[in-house]
């Protein structure tokens, strides 16, 4: 341990329950972090990453028992601090950047507001000089029109502009620590580029950096040390470059090979082919397509009361057993794209077919009984789930109606949509809350099974998943394809991700389809300078530390 270190961590044991129901989640944990200094922890949705970080700040949650040889900050033993404490902490000696934005904002309050409670909580500035300095953390963490952006609500905002609101708030007070979980996880490639490079000059300026993150390529950029978790457990620890290009253990191996890229195009990254069709080229059913966009446009009134045309005059055809890919910025029309084939979004020209009839211009009630045809799996699973329902009554309310008529039948039905995403019979009661990012986004991809879709709507479906569950779940969603036939519109930030599914890519800016092309054309010899941008803002996992 380093006697300037400005965090120690000492044989850190962190459990939930109690009697014969406690559980230990994170089981001896030891690490030192020096101002200056990038530590990242890896490892699997449930390894204890998440916790690790959480207890270090006194965020555990209610019914966790948390215990450590030593837990310090800038030399200060925090082991006894009570909540009063914290607050007095938190903010001003380290920041915390939290995994799921939406839930970690105000659904109720201007993001603006957000960060100002930072600086009001410590007294921070006046009035004026507290607005000016939300502005200019919105500037600078890539937010644009920050006047506008700051009035905003955050289920007003895309996930990337949520998750910069929660990077600014946590930097607001220029905290000696940062703790950041899954920072960049929202965020389309050229802006995780400029979150990048602002934590890059955070820890230039001689502050210390934790950060949890399923991208190993992020990791390869930005931490000079990597520890990976397994089970509550450090398993490796060592230098960046030792770690991610000569790893001693097999679960650290497992990990790096699960990251989707160009190599890994049309083959399995899992590594599990327990369940999966037999590995080769997809069969692509070819004739009229499925899904057909026709000069889609679409405009929403902002806070200021100026029309912002979102999507302009956007086509595309979606093939029967086909991948289309869709790439671009946070506030692209990604989205709204997305939202526009669902029909739960009407455009104000043009318009989508199905299987060649009319869509999207049909009363719901017309529409209604082929909705199942077309299914989703959102962003941010968490919104979209009934918090008061278990796993098992999300899944079964998605059954088709009548097909399957008895409990049993049902029962039998949800246990392999759990067992097709990796999910257990143990999962059933449980409630969206008590699940992780992961086991929620598996869930959603069950669900949105459930119907027996033609198209499936694909949302950042995978952004929350660790790279070995994506790898299973990506896997999954292709033997799925090549069994059933089934059509994907993918939309992901992830461009690895993109590459490795997708038959044709979409590339949007601005609102508008600048590029479209077969994946590997869009990949090899991009056209557009947009396009051209985008590809070269992708973080590769490098020996940047060597």
């Amino acid at each position: 341990m380093s006697a300037k270190a400005a965090l120690t961590v000492s044989d850190l044991h962190v459990g939930f329950g109690a009697g014969s129901d406690y559980r230990e989640v994170v089981k001896g944990v030891s690490f030192s972090l020096d101002p200056g200094e990038c530590l990242a922890i890896v490892g699997e949705s449930g390894s204890g990453k998440s916790v690790t970080a959480r207890a270090l700040i006194g965020l555990a949650g209610s019914g966790s028992r948390v215990a450590a040889s030593t837990l310090e900050l800038h030399g200060r033993d925090v082991r006894e601090a009570n909540d009063r404490t914290w607050r007095g902490i938190r903010g001003k000696d380290v920041g915390f950047v939290l995994q799921d934005a939406l839930v970690s904002l105000d659904p109720l309050r201007p993001v603006g507001k957000e960060i100002v409670e930072a600086l009001k909580l410590h007294r921070w500035g006046d009035a004026k000089s507290r607005h000016a300095r939300v502005l200019e953390l919105l500037e600078q963490v890539g937010v644009p029109e920050p006047q506008i952006r700051a009035r905003q609500l955050p289920g007003e905002l895309s996930g990337g502009l949520r998750q910069r609101a929660l990077i600014a708030s946590a930097i607001a007070l220029d905290p000696g620590v940062l703790i950041a979980d899954e920072p960049t996880t929202a965020l389309d490639v050229t802006v995780q580029a400029q979150i990048l490079e602002l934590l890059e000059q955070t820890k230039a300026r001689g502050k210390a950096l934790l950060v949890i993150s399923h991208d190993l390529a992020v990791v390869s950029r930005l931490a000079d040390r990597v520890a990976v978790m397994n089970q509550g457990v450090i398993v490796e620890y060592g230098p960046t470059s030792e770690v991610l290009f000569n790893p001693r253990d097999s679960y650290t191996r497992r990990l790096l090979d699960a990251v989707p890229s160009t190599h890994s195009r049309r083959a399995r990254l899992s590594g599990d082919a327990s369940s999966s069709i037999a590995a080769g080229a997809k069969p692509v059913v070819t004739g009229k397509p499925i899904i057909t966009a026709e000069n889609l446009t679409k405009s929403y009134k902002g806070p200021d009361g100026v029309n912002r045309t979102v999507v302009k005059d956007v086509s595309f055809e979606l093939g029967i057993g086909e991948t289309l890919g869709v790439v671009g910025e946070s506030g692209s029309g990604k989205t709204t794209v997305a939202r526009l084939v669902l029909a739960v979004t009407a455009p104000d020209s043009g318009r989508v077919l199905v299987n060649g009839e009319d869509w999207s211009s049909i009363p719901e009630k017309l529409r209604r009984p082929s909705r199942r045809l077309i299914t989703s799996v959102y962003q941010d699973p968490l919104s979209s789930f009934d918090p008061r329902w278990t796993v098992g009554r999300i899944i079964t309310d998605a059954l088709p109606a009548g097909e399957y008529p008895t409990p049993v039948a049902r029962r039998a039905r949800v246990d392999e949509l759990l067992g097709l995403v990796g999910l257990g019979p143990e999962h059933l009661a449980r409630r969206p809350l008590h699940l992780s990012g992961g086991q929620r986004q598996r869930v959603a991809i069950a669900r949105a099974l459930a119907p027996e879709p033609a198209v499936i709507v694909c949302d950042e479906s995978v952004s929350a998943l660790d790279v070995s569950i994506q790898a299973q779940v990506l896997d999954l969603l292709a033997d799925i394809q090549q069994q059933l036939g089934v059509s994907y519109l993918f939309i992901s930030h992830d461009l690895g991700v993109i590459h490795h599914v997708s038959d044709r890519i979409l590339v949007m800016h601005n609102g508008r389809i600048v590029e479209q092309g077969p994946a590997d054309e869009i990949f090899t010899s991009p056209r557009d300078p947009y396009t051209q941008q985008l590809l070269s803002s992708l973080p590769t996992l490098e020996k940047a530390h060597v």
